[in-house]
């Protein structure tokens, strides 16, 4: 908690989105890993009685499964992938989340998603929580992979990878001593201070390593986070509640 009551001025948030913005209980990160489970099974075709554990493993080791998957050279479509991952996903168990907007909006900082998802995935989350309008861009799977591109074309780039969050610092053209970063992993945690970012990690109220705050849920950051809040007075705030008629666009 120390860095953010040192008169620290943040200029920038940058938030995860799968499991932070909404709480795992939605199930949607279970419909998510069974899409992969059976994406791998018939599209790569591994030993079905392999793949659950190959699945969580590669996952823990790679950052994400399918990052794996590349680095033990399964060769599939990037699109195809995402298409069956998340294209299949029961969305509808997502509802607007109105009290979230105003907070977002209320924030008079720049608001980011960072996310390993991809573009239509994002797109798709933010529509169903009405949160399009809270944030300027979008750091996705394409935004992380393009820059890694002139890197390596044999592993993909994801958080927890520090080189993920260079990326994400360069793309979006922040400071990471200004800039807090919210996640629901741990370990994505341990690497966003790593490269220099105050940290909030989201779901849970056991500070984990690197971790600054921890958060139950994200509607309680006004009451853990006031910092946010510093310097901008009623009239500041009247003026960014109004929702600014603004496209999310993914950073590139």
């Amino acid at each position: 908690m120390n860095s953010f009551t040192t008169g620290a001025k943040f200029e920038c948030l940058l938030f995860d989105m799968d499991d932070t913005l909404y709480p795992m209980s939605s199930g949607i990160n279970l419909d998510c890993r069974h899409n992969i489970i059976d994406y791998m099974a018939h599209q790569l075709a591994i030993e079905e009685g392999e793949v659950p554990k190959m699945c969580l493993d590669l996952y823990k080791e790679y950052g994400t499964t399918m990052a794996g998957l590349k680095v033990l050279g399964y060769e599939f479509d990037y699109d195809e992938f995402h298409a069956d991952v998340h294209g299949k996903l029961p969305y509808d168990k997502l509802k607007p989340d109105p009290v979230l907007k105003q907070l977002l909006l209320s924030m008079p900082q720049r608001k980011i998603i960072f996310t390993n998802a991809d573009k239509a995935h994002a797109a798709q989350v933010l529509s169903r929580l009405g949160l399009e309008e809270c944030f300027e861009g979008v750091i996705c799977f394409e935004t992380l992979n393009e820059v890694g591109k002139s890197k390596s074309n044999t592993r993909i780039l994801c958080k927890p990878m520090l080189e993920a969050m260079e990326a994400a610092i360069q793309v979006a053209k922040i400071d990471p001593k200004r800039t807090i970063f919210f996640d629901d992993s741990a370990r994505n945690i341990a690497a966003g201070k790593a490269a220099g970012f105050h940290t909030v990690v989201v779901g849970t109220s056991v500070l984990v390593p690197g971790a600054d705050v921890a958060l139950e849920s994200i509607h309680n950051i006004k009451e853990a986070l006031p910092a946010i809040w510093e310097g901008t007075n009623q009239l500041d705030l009247d003026s960014v509640i109004q929702p600014a008629s603004v496209e999310t666009v993914v950073l590139a």
